[in-house]
């Protein structure tokens, strides 16, 4: 997955760097030239290397090649070591199946984020109903939401193999040895499990990107991101236990992203 948002990114910058050596912009008056519209509304979807962000953006149209814009949004982030396990075969004992889970994932990390930023585009292609390339930087404060991350297991009861119950646990370093081994989990536990033990993580974030958009200045959005972003919290996030190798946590998260933008002008 990181290697195809890497080449995704590496051509949307060499498309951009030739786009704007071909098409230069032309200087406009603005006495003779007027802004159609002034405000922008646009709802984002965005996939990064390790999670994904919904959210939405309220823009200024200040001229033909500037707007700026205020984002909110929310998102999850991955640790990239993460793997999905998924046995799909029933218990001797119970006969239930069991579920998909996250082996060695002690926390949630969810990202609400706010920032301000700026789109700048290079060519008057956007008056004229086509695509207009530039690009878009914003940056805010980012309150991560750390949630533990429940397991399911196999449990038997009065010391009989034959009465299996299954109970759910977060991890605590006391449970290491279930936690930890494979052959005890039965998946994770449901969704909602941890809400009520969520603590919150301050941080900030910043992102970087090469906007396209088929014509910035027609009544609905549609555009399209390719860039980086950078969320930076104010101390470790474990979302790892690090008993797993190559599990190392950090208080930084690095990530190359594609994001989808559609909404209105007025």
């Amino acid at each position: 997955m990181q290697k195809f948002f890497i080449l995704i990114l590496c051509s949307t910058f060499c498309l951009v760097s030739a786009y704007s050596q071909t098409f230069q912009p032309k200087q406009f008056s603005t006495e003779s030239k007027g802004v159609i519209y002034n405000k922008e509304l646009a709802f984002n979807l965005r996939l990064h290397t390790n999670g994904w962000a919904f959210g939405a953006n309220i823009g200024k149209i200040e001229s033909y090649y500037k707007t700026k814009f205020f984002n909110i949004e929310i998102g999850e982030l991955k640790h990239p070591k993460e793997y999905r396990h998924s046995f799909d075969y029933p218990n001797q004992f119970s006969g239930r199946t069991s579920k998909s889970f996250i082996f060695g994932k002690q926390n949630n990390l969810y990202a609400i984020r706010a920032g301000m930023g700026v789109k700048r585009y290079y060519s008057e292609k956007a008056k004229r109903r086509g695509v207009a390339v530039g690009v878009s930087y914003e940056a805010g404060p980012t309150l991560g939401l750390q949630k533990p991350y429940y397991l399911d297991f196999w449990r038997a009861q009065d010391g009989s193999a034959s009465n299996i119950v299954i109970v759910s646990e977060k991890f605590d370093g006391t449970n290491a040895d279930d936690f930890l081994n494979i052959n005890r989990i039965y998946g994770a536990s449901g969704f909602t499990r941890g809400f009520r033990e969520i603590r919150p993580i301050p941080g900030v974030h910043g992102k970087l990107s090469v906007h396209f958009d088929w014509g910035a200045f027609d009544e609905f959005v549609k555009a399209f991101e390719a860039g980086i972003m950078v969320d930076v919290f104010f101390k470790t996030v474990p979302i790892l236990v690090e008993d797993v190798e190559f599990a190392e946590n950090r208080p930084y998260f690095v990530n190359l992203y594609l994001t989808l933008q559609l909404g209105k002008r007025w």
